[in-house]
Order: structure tokens, then sequence, then C-alpha cells
């Protein structure tokens, strides 16, 4: 499986999700850089699994969730 497009699938779901919740608060709130979040999101950098454990958890999901999340986002698009 691809995983290029998982920061289009965050920033989807983040914005999906928590509409009035930017960036950079969601990112403080999670204990995640901003500027890490921002990279991913705009496919500039991989992204960790320490980051995405964190996401998950922002979401009070297991990792396997958010990666069938992913699954469904690729498929549909």
């Amino acid at each position: 499986m691809q995983y290029k497009d998982f920061g289009k699938f965050l920033r989807y779901k983040r914005t999906k999700d928590l509409p009035n919740k930017s960036l950079n608060s969601f990112a403080f709130d999670n204990n995640i850089e901003p500027a890490i979040l921002s990279r991913v999101e705009t496919l500039k950098q991989d992204i960790k699994l320490s980051v995405i454990e964190k996401i998950a958890n922002a979401y009070k999901i297991k990792i396997s969730e958010l990666m069938k999340e992913y699954e469904d986002f690729i498929t549909v698009k």
C-alpha cells in the first residue's frame, strides 16, 4: 500500500472532523510540532509512527482504525 497521500488524508480529516480547530491548535493540543504536522499535510515530509499514534489518540481511536479510514479515503479518491 502507498502512503504518499497520508498527509492529504490527515488534512481532510482534521478539517472535516474539527472544522473550527486550526492546524496549530490541533498540533499544540496533541503535543505535535506544528511545523512537522504542516510539512506532513503538505506532503513535504514523511510521518513518523509516533506522530500517527498522537493523531490517533487525539481522535480517541486506535492506529489501525485511523489507517482503515485512510484506506477508505484513498479508495474513494
